[in-house]
């Protein structure tokens, strides 16, 4: 079987209304001018099934959705939706369709209910049917006791929820979505997928796009989209046995060895750096040699083979990342003064108050020096706020916090050439060249001029910018956007490094490149500090701290936290975990309510 062929597993009975499909692309190709961006596509998405686009930003899922909503037309092939050709009956797809793009058009000045009115007027539904689906699918979403609220006071998963509403409103047989929880917090993310699954169970087809990974775990089945082309078409169990004996976890004392190690076996395909171990795959099924094998054993190495992602049928399917070298550690550069207590963090009851509005209750944390500490919230838990107050761009009400045996309430200013911040839109000048933006934040931290050449080398060589040094920031793919803003924010050498959902919608290799660095700066005494709202991302940490309404729920490792949950709590994974500690203090709160 060719790598596109589309596997014969079947999900379900072939439903009769469209036997061969209810979208069909045949030898389908798109272009931007000399640019290509999708080849031979060629797809059946059956009806009642919940068909996923899987891959990283760039990858063509976006032209895709739009080509299948009829606003774009193929350069080459065709693609038939519901019997109707997307070219010659562009205007009966349009009107027989939901689509909702990645901004998912809502009028903010207009209530929940004026949104949901508008979009079934200019679909022509009866006043009656309009109020008897309004109540059905509001109350599915959780949001028909807000109908009065202006769509402009929703959080970022209730907009979501609201939208996927208003294209419901007309009950399409056919519901295209682009990257639906991008943004999302796991608790809507999972509120949007429940809504999904019982419009599939109605008769719906729908078909998602996604950058992540585990959320296309929902989906019936997949397209690996990689640079235009489709890798594969399977369902997501398939795709996981594609790599069943070929992925193994190494635990061990130095993991730099054992990365160059495996990047000059000529077996290896892959290589991840987690948490507490080296995650990494083998052409070569259910075997090691012999003397990569021994060298993995050293410094004290244990190997054990572990259950495939589907981040690694991904990465096999697209030719594998062995990535670089291990990266080399900083060079040391002459800061005026290292913090005494390096990047250690403490906060004793911090909370900070808007108004009659708490955002942070009294949060007390401690997080070691060379910690990675993922932060796990949902939108609006206090997550923002918090790194803010950190950096001292917030004021604390009450409480305190101590960056390096500094205190962040009382001087602040003393910490600024010490911490690093990546922001998730990336604080760079699109105008200046990248060794531009790099030699400028450098004087911002207050580099000299031999320690800026220093510390510029350095990061550039760490994420491999190498060859884009004088390229243009507005010029440069949001992957290459990503590394230069992390060589932005750890140049100087900070103490803490604060990293605001780093990896959204790069590719896995891209990803690996990442956190192989992390694990680095790390394993010299750098904290690092991440908030993310994928799941995933959370085992690339030594420990997490989870905030629901300001407060601090849950501290420790995956594993640990996971073992103390109560007996009637089950979780698989990182996500139900997370779940399940906001559903124990929602009833703790409402508790205390009644008492």
């Amino acid at each position: 079987m060719s790598p596109s062929t589309e596997s014969t597993t079947q999900t379900a009975d072939q439903p009769g209304q469209y036997p061969d499909g209810v979208i069909i692309t045949k030898n389908l190709s798109r272009a931007y001018g000399d640019k290509m961006v999708l080849r031979d596509v060629n797809l059946s998405i059956r009806e009642s099934e919940i068909f996923g686009l899987l891959g990283p930003d760039g990858a063509g899922k976006t032209t895709l959705m739009q080509v299948m909503a009829a606003i774009l037309d193929p350069t080459e092939g065709s693609c038939t939706i519901m019997d109707h050709d997307s070219v010659k009956d562009a205007y009966w797809v349009n009107s027989h369709i939901g689509y909702m793009f990645q901004g998912f058009a809502l009028y903010d000045k207009l209530s929940i209910e004026e949104n949901m009115k508008f979009s079934a007027d200019i679909r022509g539904l009866s006043q009656d049917l309009f109020l008897a689906r309004q109540e059905r699918l509001l109350k599915m979403a959780g949001l028909y006791t807000f109908l009065s609220r202006p769509a402009g006071n929703l959080s970022g998963g209730m907009r979501k929820k609201l939208s996927l509403c208003t294209n419901l409103i007309h009950e399409p047989r056919l519901l295209l979505l682009d990257e639906l929880s991008l943004g999302v917090d796991p608790a809507s993310r999972k509120e949007l997928w429940d809504m999904l699954h019982e419009s599939r169970d109605d008769g719906v087809s729908i078909v998602v796009s996604t950058p992540y990974m585990d959320e296309a775990e929902h989906c019936d089945r997949l397209a690996f989209l990689h640079e235009g082309e489709v890798l594969a078409i399977d369902t997501p169990s398939n795709l996981h046995s594609r790599c069943t004996g070929h992925v193994y976890e190494l635990s061990t004392d130095d993991r730099g060895a054992a990365h160059n190690a495996l990047v000059a076996h000529k077996d290896t395909l892959s290589i991840r750096h987690l948490a507490e171990h080296v995650h990494f795959q083998l052409h070569t099924e259910n075997y090691i040699a012999p003397e990569l094998e021994a060298t993995l054993k050293q410094n004290k190495g244990v190997i054990e083979a572990v259950e495939s992602s589907l981040d690694d049928a991904y990465t096999m399917l697209s030719g594998g990342e062995k990535s670089s070298a291990y990266a080399e550690r900083p060079p040391k550069i002459h800061l005026p003064e290292r913090l005494p207590e390096g990047g250690l963090i403490r906060t004793e009851g911090m909370t900070i108050r808007f108004g009659d509005f708490v955002a942070n209750d009294h949060v007390t944390l401690e997080i070691r020096p060379g910690e990675v500490f993922g932060f796990l919230g949902a939108n609006g838990a206090g997550k923002t706020t918090f790194i803010r107050a950190l950096c001292g761009l917030q004021s604390i009400t009450e409480g305190n916090a101590w960056i390096g045996g500094i205190s962040v309430r009382d001087e602040h200013r003393k910490l600024r050439n010490h911490i690093g911040y990546m922001s998730q839109r990336f604080s760079l000048y699109p105008d200046l060249t990248v060794a531009e933006n790099l030699s400028f934040f450098g004087g911002v931290y207050g580099l000299s001029r031999s320690d800026k050449k220093k510390a510029i080398d350095w990061a550039v060589g760490v994420t491999d910018l190498g060859d884009v040094k004088n390229n243009l920031v507005a010029d440069m793919s949001g992957a290459l956007n990503q590394r230069l803003a992390l060589a932005c924010a750890i140049m100087h050498e900070p103490a803490v490094v604060f990293l605001d959902e780093p990896t959204s919608g790069v590719s896995p290799a891209a990803r690996y490149k990442f956190w192989q660095l992390i694990q680095t700066l790390a394993e010299v005494g750098t904290t690092i500090f991440v908030t993310t709202h994928y799941m995933e991302e959370a085992n690339y940490c030594h420990r997490l701290g989870m905030m629901h309404q300001g407060r601090l729920i849950g501290v420790g490792k995956a594993g640990q936290l996971i073992q103390e949950l109560p007996q009637e709590y089950e979780a698989k994974n990182i996500e139900d975990m997370f779940l399940a500690y906001i559903k124990i203090e929602d009833q703790r709160i409402d508790d205390e309510r009644v008492v």
